[in-house]
């Protein structure tokens, strides 16, 4: 496990988002369903776009990497009955993981997926309804997920205040097979606007569906044609940079799209509203902004949070993991089964900590350590397991050494 030991210090500069890994998932996806040579340009090799490239070229694709770009080229699909299965190698990318089971299934009809333990107990439960009503077989193991079996159009409930990654990995495979398909959403839709960047990339790639109310309607029988493209910058791990110019800072972050569909975007509106004062936050649409807003909410007047619960299902227990790291400096939560409110901690306990060296742990989740990391730039800190940030945004502590943060690691 790296330590990162993280100096006092006021982030000033100028510094360009990192590609947005919800773009990047999605146009890999794409580019291979599509079966021609594709060049997707501005892409960030992090642990989780790895992943879901490990799982196209178990399909039978071709991607090649160079700096920032990816070429891909797909392949016919093999539903050979008699075939044992690929592997398909998902880390800790529940993405990854849950856009490629519907798709495996159409190109292969079967296929076996591994993980870590902590992916796995994330669970796959609107698909195992989906398995049961359609009567694919499935076992799932210490590690592995095996699926064989023949997904076939229709129409799919879809539970809207879980993971909006079933609802991709419909989206995506569905166009391919014969007969109109439905997904019906229960409300209230949560994280809608990631199942929006879906459609975008869909759209982009000349599939067409579309919602009419909380139901989208798919066409099957379409065929994929995604042109060379590339991947916009990421408003989710911008927020991390600048989170620095509510501290003291004075950071501009270049290469985001005002007009990008990512729900995240709106954590320009969360900071100020927490600058503000005390205020109510709904984080249904942002749910990954969870950890950058308790920690900014613990520096200045608290804050109450609503619709949180799929926080505890992320790489750790958002909630619980960074509550702990939040009462290290004298803060403390009020907890129910969807929301918390955070309370601020006290202006002299939070100056009694410079120079301390108080150390934070990230629980092996890239948002928490990126979150810490900016905390702890305030008083100076450690944070122990700071290689989380590979999942998401391996260049973090290179881009914050050049807005002046004192970083080093042990």
């Amino acid at each position: 496990m790296s330590i990162c030991h993280i100096a006092k210090s006021i982030a000033r500069g100028r510094v360009t988002a990192p590609p947005s890994k919800s773009y990047a998932h999605r146009l890999l996806l794409a580019a291979f369903l599509s079966g021609k040579r594709t060049v997707i340009d501005n892409i960030d090799l992090s642990k989780d776009i790895l992943a879901t490239i490990g799982c196209i070229r178990a399909l039978g694709g071709e991607v090649n990497t160079e700096v920032n770009k990816a070429i891909i080229s797909g392949k016919e699909a093999d539903t050979n009955s008699d075939h044992p299965g690929e592997v398909l190698p998902c880390a800790e990318s529940g993405s990854t993981l849950r856009f490629m089971i519907p798709v495996a299934l159409a190109l292969r009809g079967c296929a076996v997926f591994t993980g870590t333990a902590k992916l796995f107990s994330r669970g796959i439960g609107e698909y195992e309804k989906i398995f049961a009503s359609q009567g694919i077989n499935y076992e799932i193991g210490e590690g592995f997920i095996k699926v064989r079996g023949e997904l076939r159009s229709g129409t799919f409930t879809i539970d809207g205040t879980t993971s909006s990654q079933y609802i991709t990995g419909l989206l995506f495979t569905l166009p391919l097979l014969n007969g109109e398909s439905k997904i019906i959403i229960t409300l209230p839709v949560q994280s809608r606007p990631y199942i929006e960047i879906t459609l975008d990339v869909l759209r982009n790639a000349g599939i067409t569906a579309g919602f009419n109310g909380n139901e989208l309607t798919i066409p099957g029988g379409q065929h994929y044609n995604l042109p060379d493209c590339r991947v916009e910058g990421d408003w989710s791990n911008a927020a991390f940079l600048e989170f620095f110019n509510h501290i003291g800072g004075d950071v501009t972050v270049e290469g985001l799209n005002p007009d990008s569909l990512q729900g995240d975007k709106i954590y320009r509106q969360h900071f100020n509203s927490l600058d503000s004062g005390f205020c109510t936050i709904d984080i249904g649409n942002c749910i990954d902004l969870g950890p950058v807003l308790f920690t900014m909410a613990a520096i200045k007047h608290g804050a109450r949070f609503v619709n949180t619960a799929r926080l505890r299902i992320k790489e750790s227990d958002r909630i619980a993991d960074i509550i702990s790291e939040l009462e290290k400096i004298g803060s403390h939560t009020v907890t129910d089964s969807n929301s918390v409110v955070i309370e601020p901690a006290p202006q002299a306990t939070l100056k009694a900590l410079e120079g301390r060296g108080i150390t934070f742990s990230s629980h092996n989740d890239h948002r928490l350590a990126m979150s810490l990391t900016a905390l702890a730039s305030i008083f100076g800190g450690s944070i122990e397991g700071c290689e989380a940030v590979a999942k998401s945004f391996p260049r973090f502590f290179e881009q914050i050494k050049g807005l002046n943060i004192g970083v080093y690691h042990e």
